[in-house]
């Protein structure tokens, strides 16, 4: 697609050269430009600069005049294929019951397993087509979605091969992840190593066979998975080319950003609860932290530490955890606001964390992220606005006209 934006009131998160990611001071920089243009060519990022300097070309035309354009969101971590929902389960935290009494009741994850076994593959399709539309529409353009609500072979193989249809049939930059080691199932209650291995002899294997996965992800967590297992689950992933991503330190510290950094995984997500060495661990390393702040509004949690790791020199992607349990919502913008109301998040920290950053979580941050000459042309056009600080304080009303995706207009399907 070939399109010109004119009169853009402010281009955001403007670079001239593609970055990995940014860290600490850096995250509190967004680059803009004031009165632009914005050529797209292909469907990618042409060219892009002052008004004084727009190219004069036949070629469909947008005026954006006192509207703002920025690069999609790119929501890291979700689980929004899944089949039905927890809708009682959010009545019974609101009488008292807390995340862990309710999966101990057989709810949880385990609940949601037993529903998506229990529907078939076309209908499992159908229900998550219309949670990625929504997203789109809420403006994010590239997003990870992991298995995990399957817990048996066939059921974690329908969840991927659902995964890898959105992928074929949607415009959105889509990245998988194989997240077997959710829960431990029923049928294997008193035999977790048992199920470790059938996740390592059975489905890995299928997983390279058809080609379903990019991540393997595990829930390191008191009551879950162990330090131990996570290593195990993250060695047995790199045998397979699986790049590891981890769950870890939602409820409590184990050690397991520690491992995770041992094995070079690509990010470590929820971080609500951080210890000094925590934290400690993580400068210098290339694994970015992921904080998930609608999970923690939900189930009414502590937020990641974000100010603090950030003023530590540490890098911090947000994403929106959307899933039936613990966060059914996949509104980045929500996401954005919440980071800049409850985690003290400047709003150029937070729009970078949820661009650039959650990219680079996604290895996408070569292709979005940013507007960068030769990056898709994965937008977002706003409404009339007064400045970029509008969006995370409009927090229940985002300030969306128009997406588009590869120089797309994507209308409301």
């Amino acid at each position: 697609m070939n399109v010109l934006f004119k009169n853009i009131k402010e281009l955001i998160q403007v670079r001239e050269t593609s970055i990995d990611f940014l860290s600490g001071k850096e995250m509190n920089v967004l680059p803009t430009l004031k009165n632009a243009f914005l050529l797209v060519k292909n469907g990618l990022i042409s060219d892009f600069g002052l008004m004084k300097d727009c190219p004069d070309i036949e070629i469909k035309t947008i005026d954006a005049t006192g509207k703002m354009i920025l690069p999609s969101w790119c929501d890291s971590h979700t689980h929004l294929v899944y089949a039905g929902n927890r809708e009682d389960e959010f009545v019974d935290r609101i009488n008292g019951l807390s995340y862990k009494e309710i999966a101990d009741n057989g709810g949880g994850i385990l609940n949601s397993a037993k529903c998506l076994q229990e529907t078939s593959e076309e209908d499992l399709y159908h229900q998550s087509k219309i949670r990625l539309e929504n997203i789109i529409q809420l403006g994010t353009g590239a997003v990870e979605i992991k298995s995990g609500y399957g817990l048996t072979k066939d059921a974690e193989i329908k969840m991927l091969r659902v995964i890898k249809k959105l992928n074929t049939d949607y415009p959105i930059e889509i990245k998988a992840t194989f997240l077997g080691a959710h829960a431990v199932p029923e049928n294997y209650k008193n035999n977790k190593s048992g199920y470790l291995q059938m996740l390592i002899d059975a489905i890995l294997p299928a997983i390279q066979k058809e080609n379903l996965a990019d991540f393997i992800d595990i829930f390191c967590e008191t009551g879950y998975f162990s330090v131990a297992d996570t290593q195990q689950i993250l060695e047995a992933g790199k045998k397979y080319g699986l790049v590891g991503k981890i769950h870890v330190n939602q409820f409590t510290a184990i050690g397991g950003i520690q491992v995770g950094i041992e094995n070079n995984v690509l990010s470590v997500d929820h971080l609500e609860e951080m210890r000094t060495e925590d934290i400690d661990a993580l400068k210098g390393t290339k694994t970015m932290p992921v904080a998930l702040p609608s999970c923690s509004y939900f189930l009414s949690i502590p937020y990641t530490p974000a100010r603090k790791m950030i003023d530590e020199g540490l890098p911090i992607a947000l994403a929106t955890d959307y899933n039936p349990g613990s966060t059914p919502s996949g509104n980045m913008n929500f996401v954005v606001a919440t980071a800049c109301i409850k985690m003290k998040m400047t709003p150029e920290e937070a729009i970078n964390a949820a661009t650039i950053n959650g990219a680079y979580a996604m290895n996408l941050q070569d292709k979005v992220g940013t507007i960068t000459k030769g990056k898709l042309a994965n937008l977002i056009l706003t409404q009339k606005i007064n400045s970029y600080n509008f969006i995370p304080y409009s927090f229940g009303a985002p300030c969306i006209e128009k997406v588009f995706l590869k120089g797309l207009e994507i209308k409301q399907l």
